[in-house]
């Protein structure tokens, strides 16, 4: 699911040939965007996290630039001077409600629940991008009012294009990848974790143990 919903995050940013592309999120869904992105053609592909084991991952496996978002005093600024202020062509949002990097919007969204989610990501998406430019939103959003820069992203003149991913609809091109050896889901897959032990398994995920990125349930043969 991670490998189908981040190529459909990278095919929603209407990539062309040589486009700049800037991912929020290094988990499995934002490291196999970035990746998508340059079948679809990238020139650039940047990858925005705060997590180093996660930021390492998205060089070795996306071969993406990386930028840690906690090492710097604003990324959007660094995302403007690393595209000589111009933007980028297309941001990816695959944070959603639950991002971090504002601590007043992370308390109100994610631990008071006042806001439907936390807009630090989509937020910096429509920053950071050029005038013109597209923004893919794959993160999900409650449907409260997030306090997004709508105003911002209008008078940009941007795209915003958003969806839940159609997984079936996706499977005969990326069967096509996988073959050809473009695309290998099981790359990402840090931790296999059996069944019994499924509770340690999700303390490990959820806390970002260990360097996890993506883990799997093993089933026992019964």
């Amino acid at each position: 699911d991670a490998l189908a919903t981040g190529y459909f995050g990278a095919q929603l940013g209407d990539i062309v040939e040589g486009d700049v592309v800037v991912v929020f999120g290094a988990g499995p869904v934002g490291l196999f965007a970035a990746k998508s992105a340059w079948l679809m053609g990238a020139g650039r592909v940047i990858v925005v996290d705060h997590l180093q084991y996660r930021l390492e991952k998205a060089r070795t496996f996306a071969h993406a630039e990386t930028y840690n978002f906690a090492e710097h005093d604003d990324i959007v600024v660094a995302m403007k001077k690393t595209t000589d202020y111009l933007g980028a062509d297309v941001a990816i949002d695959a944070v959603g409600a639950e991002a971090d990097g504002n601590f007043l919007q992370h308390v109100t969204s994610a631990k008071l629940k006042l806001q439907g989610g936390s807009p630090v990501a989509l937020n910096w998406a429509i920053d950071s991008v050029r005038k013109g430019g597209t923004i893919s939103v794959m993160g999900a959003y409650g449907p409260m009012f997030s306090a997004v820069k709508f105003g911002d992203a209008l008078n940009k003149g941007l795209t915003l294009r958003m969806n839940q991913c159609p997984v079936k609809r996706q499977w005969p091109r990326l069967f096509e990848h996988i073959r050809n050896g473009y695309l290998k889901p099981s790359d990402i897959i840090t931790h296999r974790i059996p069944l019994e032990h499924i509770a340690e398994g999700y303390h490990i995920f959820s806390a970002k143990l260990d360097g996890c990125i993506k883990p799997i349930i093993v089933a026992g043969a019964a």
